[in-house]
C-alpha cells in the first residue's frame, strides 16, 4: 500500500528522511491509548449519523483484532508507516478493508496524538500517586518502628540537634505529600479531550466532542482548537513534577548512601538492593540509591529539553512536536523504576539505633539546650550564647563532652548553672523540649504519623476513584 497521504505527492519519500522523521521507533508505546481513542471517535460518528452503524461495528471489530495482535506482538510496526497512528489504521485496513479508511473522517493525527499523550500521561499520573502513597507507607512504618530512636539533626551536614529518627523519616513523607498534590493537580489539564479539533480549525463534520469525551471519561474538551492541537503544557507539568519527585528521591538516596557509608554505620540496606565489587570482595555498595541520584539528571535533562522545543513555536502543530514524546516515555519509565525500588529498599532497611544513639552522645548537639536553660535564669540570650561557645571550647580542648563535666567545672563559665543542667542536656529531654506543632518531641511526631496515616487513607479513595476514570 502506498503511504496513506500520499495523493498529492509524485516521488517516494527519501529513504533516509523516513528514517529521520518516523516515530512509530517510541510512540508504539502509545498503541493501547491510540485504539482507545479510535473506538470512542468511531463510536461518535457512528451516534452522530456520520458513519452508518453497518461500518461502525465493522471498524470497532477490526481495531480489537488489531489491539489483540499488538498485545500478543504478532502485530509488525513499519518505519516505512511513519508513527503509531498510520500503522494501526493500515494494519486495520489490512484486516477490515477500505472501510478501515473511514476512520479518519473527521480527525487529524494532530488532535489523534494529543488525545493519545492525554490518555497515557492521565493513567501514569494516578500509578505515581500511588507509587507514592506506597513509598510514604513504608517511611512512615520505619518511623513508627523509631519513635525512640535518636540521631544527630545535621545543618551544613555538620552536627546540630538531636532529632527522632521518626522526625527525619517524616521530612520525607511531607515532600512526597507535595509531589502527590502536584500530581493531582497537574490531573486537571491532561483531563481535557482534544479529539474533535481537526489539523488546527476543527471539521466540517457535524461531531459530538463532549459525547467522545464521556467515552473517554475526561472532564471536559479544549475550548480552542488551536490550542488543543499545540498545548503540550500538560507534559512539562508533569516533566516538572516529575523532576521534583526525582529531586526528593536523590536526596533521600545521598542520605541513605552516607547512612549506609563505615563513617556513618547508621542504616544497612538490605542485600537485595546493593551489589559488590568486582575486585574488592568486602564491598557492599548502595547501587540502587546511587542510580537514581544520577538518575534525575536525565530528568531535568527532559524537562529542560522540552520546554526548549516548545519556546518558540508558532501555532498550531509543528514537526518539532513530535520531540515531546522521548522524553515523556523515558522519564515515566525512570521514574517507575525508581518508585518501584524505593518502596521496598526503605521497607527492608535495618536501622542501627546503636550507632545512632553513640553519635548523639559523642558531640555537642545538645548544646543550644545550655542557652536555652541560662536564658531562663534570666541571662541575655547573645550573652548565654557566648558562655556556650567557651564551654564547648573547653571541652574540646579538654577532650570532653558536655555531660562529662562536672559542675563546678560548668560554674568557670556562668554562676547560674546548677545540678538540673544534667537532666536538660540528655538526649531525650533535648529531643522532647521541642514540643511545638511540627517539632521533633515524641508527641508532636506520633500526632505527625497519625495525620499523615489520614492521608494515606485520603490518598488511596482518590487513587480508587480516578483509576476508573482512566481506564
Amino acid at each position: 500500500m502506498s503511504k496513506l497521504w500520499g495523493g498529492r505527492f509524485t516521488k517516494q519519500t527519501d529513504q533516509l528522511v523516513e528514517e529521520y522523521t518516523a516515530s512509530i521507533t517510541f510512540d508504539k508505546e502509545l498503541a493501547e491509548e491510540d485504539i482507545q481513542g479510535s473506538l470512542a471517535h468511531v463510536t461518535m460518528l457512528g451516534k452522530c449519523g456520520i458513519l452508518p452503524a453497518e461500518d461502525v461495528e465493522t471498524i470497532k471489530a477490526g481495531l480489537l483484532k488489531v489491539r489483540e495482535k499488538i498485545r500478543s506482538g504478532a502485530q509488525e510496526f513499519l518505519i516505512s508507516d511513519e508513527d503509531i497512528h498510520m500503522n494501526i489504521e493500515k494494519a486495520l485496513i489490512e484486516e477490515i478493508g477500505p472501510v478501515g479508511g473511514k476512520l479518519h473522517t473527521g480527525r487529524s493525527r494532530n488532535d489523534q496524538v494529543a488525545t493519545d499523550m492525554h490518555l497515557y500521561l492521565r493513567k501514569r499520573v494516578v500509578e505515581f500517586v500511588e507509587m507514592l502513597r506506597k513509598l510514604q507507607a513504608a517511611l512512615i512504618g520505619q518511623a513508627k518502628t523509631n519513635l525512640d530512636t535518636i540521631v544527630p539533626g545535621y545543618t551544613h551536614l555538620q552536627r546540630a540537634q538531636p532529632i527522632l529518627f521518626a522526625h527525619h523519616l517524616m521530612a520525607y513523607v511531607s515532600m512526597f505529600g507535595r509531589d502527590i498534590e502536584r500530581l493531582q493537580d497537574s490531573y486537571k489539564r491532561i483531563d481535557a479531550l482534544p479529539l474533535g479539533a481537526g489539523a488546527l480549525a476543527g471539521t466540517t463534520f457535524a461531531i459530538d466532542r463532549h459525547f467522545t469525551a464521556e467515552q473517554l471519561g475526561f472532564g471536559r474538551v479544549y475550548e480552542n482548537s488551536l490550542d488543543a492541537v499545540s498545548d503540550r503544557d500538560f507534559i512539562v507539568e508533569f516533566l516538572s513534577g516529575a523532576s521534583l519527585i526525582m529531586t526528593h528521591l536523590s536526596r533521600l538516596s545521598e542520605e541513605l548512601i552516607l547512612w549506609s557509608s563505615t563513617e556513618f554505620q547508621f542504616v544497612e540496606l538490605d542485600d537485595a538492593f546493593c551489589t559488590g565489587s568486582s575486585i574488592m570482595p568486602q564491598k557492599k555498595n548502595p547501587d540502587v540509591p546511587e542510580l537514581v541520584r544520577g538518575k534525575t539528571g536525565r530528568v531535568y535533562g527532559n524537562l529542560v529539553g522540552l520546554l526548549t522545543v516548545l519556546k518558540s513555536l508558532p501555532l498550531a502543530y509543528n514537526k518539532d512536536m513530535q520531540e515531546d514524546k522521548e522524553g515523556m516515555f523515558d522519564t515515566v519509565k525512570t521514574l517507575q523504576g525508581a518508585l518501584q525500588l524505593f518502596a521496598s529498599m526503605i521497607e527492608t532497611m535495618k536501622v542501627r539505633k546503636d550507632k545512632m544513639r553513640r553519635a548523639v552522645d559523642q558531640d555537642f548537639s545538645n548544646a543550644t539546650d545550655i542557652a536555652d536553660f541560662l536564658v531562663g535564669k534570666g541571662l541575655p540570650f547573645r550573652q548565654a550564647h557566648e558562655v556556650i561557645g567557651k564551654t564547648v571550647l573547653y571541652c574540646i580542648q579538654q577532650n570532653k563532652f558536655l555531660l562529662d563535666l562536672t559542675l563546678e567545672e560548668f560554674k568557670q563559665f556562668s554562676d547560674l548553672f546548677d545540678d538540673r543542667i544534667y537532666a536538660v542536656l540528655q538526649p531525650e529531654a533535648v529531643v522532647n523540649a521541642r514540643n511545638v506543632y511540627g517539632g521533633t518531641a515524641t508527641t508532636q511526631v506520633e500526632g505527625a504519623i497519625s495525620r499523615a496515616e489520614a492521608e494515606l487513607s485520603h490518598t488511596a479513595q482518590w487513587v480508587e476513584e480516578y483509576e476508573k476514570k482512566s481506564r
